[in-house]
This record gives C-alpha cells, sequence and structure tokens, in this order.
C-alpha cells in the first residue's frame, strides 16, 4: 500500500523519527529509545512512513535497519519552498508594519 508523503510527515512522532534518522541508519530498537511509546507503536509509525516512501526498512540477521529515502524528502523539500518566497515577503511587511506602528 503506498501512502501519501504529507499524511505521513503530518505526524509529531513520524517527523521525529525522521529527524533522528538524518544522523544516519538506525535500528528499530534505537529508534524506540528515543520515545516514550511503546516498540509495537514505534513499528507502526516506521510502517507508516516506510509505506510513504520517506523510509526504507532492511532485515539483518534479527535487526530491523532503518534509511531515510531522500527523494522523497526532496520532493517535499522543493515544493515547501516554492512558497518560502511567498511568506518571507510576507513576513518582511508585517515587520515593516509593525516598526511603523512602534514608532507612533
Amino acid at each position: 500500500m503506498r501512502r501519501d508523503p504529507w499524511q505521513a510527515i503530518a505526524d509529531p512522532t513520524r517527523r521525529r523519527i525522521i529527524e533522528i534518522l538524518t544522523e544516519g541508519e538506525q535500528t528499530v530498537n534505537q529508534i524506540a529509545q528515543n520515545f516514550k511509546i511503546s516498540r509495537p507503536a514505534i513499528s507502526k509509525q516506521l510502517k507508516v512512513l516506510q509505506e510513504s516512501s520517506l523510509i526504507e526498512i532492511s532485515t539483518i540477521g534479527r535487526e530491523r535497519y532503518c534509511t531515510l529515502s531522500l527523494e522523497q524528502l526532496k520532493e517535499i523539500s522543493d515544493w515547501i519552498k516554492n512558497y518560502e518566497h511567498f511568506w518571507l515577503s510576507k513576513l518582511d511587511k508585517l515587520d515593516q508594519h509593525l516598526k511603523k506602528k512602534s514608532r507612533k
């Protein structure tokens, strides 16, 4: 089953998992140590990320290793960058407006 990567990154736990994986490949147990939720709950979150093609999971012996799939993350990043200029200009205008108000 293929899931929408946007749905996957909407959850704070999954975003934190992605952040953890920016440090490099991690086992499921290593990832789970960063959370106060159960190992099965982490496995469910990892499954969503895998189905969204945001991570890859490989099994070596008894361990499952997770790595980021940067291609999908780049696609999301590129889409967000399209709006960066828009929001930066809006924030600049707000900043100018607030500075004018504070001078009065």
